[in-house]
C-alpha cells in the first residue's frame, strides 16, 4: 500500500468526522499496489445507514482528505443501503484494503 501511516490516520480521522465512527473506508485502485507509481487516492466509504445526499458527502470527504494530505487528488465512492450498487463497488471491496 502506498500510503504512509500518517496519511492513513488522517483519512480515518476525516472519515470519522464526516461520516461517523460506524463508517468504514477502503483504499482501492493504484495506491493499493506497491509497484505502481503516481495516481490519485481512491476511497470507498461504506455506510450502514441511508445517505440523503451522497454526492455532497463524497465531495466533502474528498476535499477534507485532500487538504489533510497536502493536496493529493482524492476520489470517494459511497456505498449505502439506499444507493445503487455498481460493479465498481464490488471491485473496490474485492481488491481494496480496509483502512
Amino acid at each position: 500500500m502506498r500510503l504512509s501511516s500518517e496519511q492513513v490516520a488522517a483519512i480515518r480521522r476525516d472519515v470519522s468526522l464526516i461520516a461517523g465512527d460506524a463508517a468504514r473506508v477502503w483504499l482501492f485502485g493504484s495506491r493499493v499496489h506497491d509497484d505502481a507509481r503516481g495516481g490519485d487516492i481512491d476511497l470507498l466509504l461504506e455506510l450502514n445507514v441511508p445517505v440523503a445526499e451522497p454526492a455532497q458527502l463524497s465531495a466533502q470527504l474528498a476535499a477534507r482528505v485532500s487538504r489533510s494530505i497536502y493536496g493529493r487528488k482524492v476520489d470517494v465512492l459511497v456505498q449505502a443501503p439506499n444507493l445503487l450498487r455498481l460493479p465498481i463497488h464490488a471491485i473496490a471491496l474485492a481488491e481494496g484494503i480496509r483502512l
